[in-house]
């Protein structure tokens, strides 16, 4: 039973992410002149450095996290946001993150979760080589800039409790 009922979580959630991904504004991807992903090292289950070489902006991480046009973050996780309706169930709370996983270990997993867990349902949000069925319009572009990927990251940091 539980194994069905995850199996039909990982196809609703991917069915989910793709129809969003499809038919999402143009402003989820990333929208800079440079759209391909900076370089970055993958040492051990971390990306140790940042991709910008400097740190995010916590309080636009959090609006990354809880926006439902650019992160989507809630579709998947919980998180201490009383004031949000509907938050997700399939992935790990994000209550708490800054003090379960590193800032590296952070940057890799919304960088490219698969990474660490290969049959993760989690999108690689600064991916953009191995993946299918992406639509035309996001051929080649990241779901979130490097500079929204450390936003995330710096305010992930903050949730220690």
């Amino acid at each position: 039973m539980v194994q069905h009922d995850h199996q039909r979580g990982i196809r609703l959630t991917r069915a989910i992410v793709a129809l969003l991904l499809l038919g999402a504004p143009a402003a989820t991807a990333q929208t800079s002149q440079d759209n391909a992903p900076r370089p970055y090292a993958v040492e051990g289950d971390a990306i140790a450095q940042s991709l910008t070489g400097s740190a995010g902006d916590a309080g636009r991480g959090e609006k990354i996290v809880t926006s439902r046009q650019v992160g989507l973050c809630l579709l998947c996780h919980s998180g201490p946001y009383p004031q949000e309706r509907f938050q997700g169930t399939m992935a790990p709370d994000l209550k708490g993150a800054g003090a379960r996983s590193t800032e590296g270990q952070l940057r890799l997993r919304i960088v490219d979760a698969a990474r660490i867990n290969p049959e993760t349902i989690m999108p690689p949000y600064y991916r953009v080589d191995g993946l299918s069925r992406v639509a035309p319009a996001f051929r080649g572009k990241t779901i979130l800039s490097a500079e929204q990927i450390e936003d995330v990251v710096a305010y992930l940091l903050t949730l220690k409790d």
